[in-house]
């Protein structure tokens, strides 16, 4: 079994374990996400591997870390996570990536991400529930950090904290690549 194989049974699996231990029918946890009904279907019975934005949909909507849709979820006092264990979740033809590093689910999940953008590249995220807040600090090259539709400039060294709830892009207008770490806190389930 490929690495993306067994990412794919274990999002199907705890995909089907989160919806029902929060009691979503498919039509509610599509209703909440934004995300098709069939498209959840095909998630659970691994058939698909889903977007990224996908994905951060379904756990918002879940209450989750995406770790925890993945199978890294804390169980002793401390997790160490190898870098082999690392996600990669979303990469483009030009070189960019962001990798999940590991997250938590105490009160709310926790994630922090790695991110590489190449010159001319971005990421959109669409809003993440109210209370979503991300913070991230660049270490490399300088971040055009786009909120609610107005431009940041985050240089290396700098660190920037946004509320999620509004969309947000993370965008490389220079010559160089952006490397960053990133923090994300998603308030728990209510």
């Amino acid at each position: 079994m490929t690495d993306l194989d067994a990412l794919t049974q274990s999002l199907a699996r705890n995909l089907k374990r989160w919806r029902q231990e929060r009691g979503f029918t498919l039509e509610a946890l599509a209703a909440r996400a934004g995300v098709s009904r069939g498209m959840i279907i095909q998630i659970e019975q691994a058939r698909t591997n889903p977007s990224i934005g996908t994905t951060v949909k379904l756990a918002d909507a879940l209450g989750v870390s995406i770790t925890a849709l993945l199978d890294y979820e804390s169980g002793p006092q401390v997790q160490l996570v190898q870098s082999e264990q690392q996600v990669r979740m979303w990469s483009t033809d030009a070189g960019s990536w962001t990798s999940l590093l590991v997250g938590t689910q105490a009160p709310g999940p926790v994630e922090m991400w790695q991110w590489h953008l190449e010159p001319g590249d971005e990421s959109a995220s669409d809003p993440h529930p109210p209370g979503t807040y991300e913070l991230l600090h660049v270490t490399g090259g300088e971040l055009t950090l786009i909120v609610d539709g107005t431009p940041h400039r985050v240089p290396a060294g700098a660190s920037a904290t946004f509320e999620g709830s509004v969309p947000h892009t993370y965008r490389n207008d220079g010559p160089v690549p952006v490397d960053m770490t990133m923090a994300v806190s998603v308030p728990p389930v209510r």
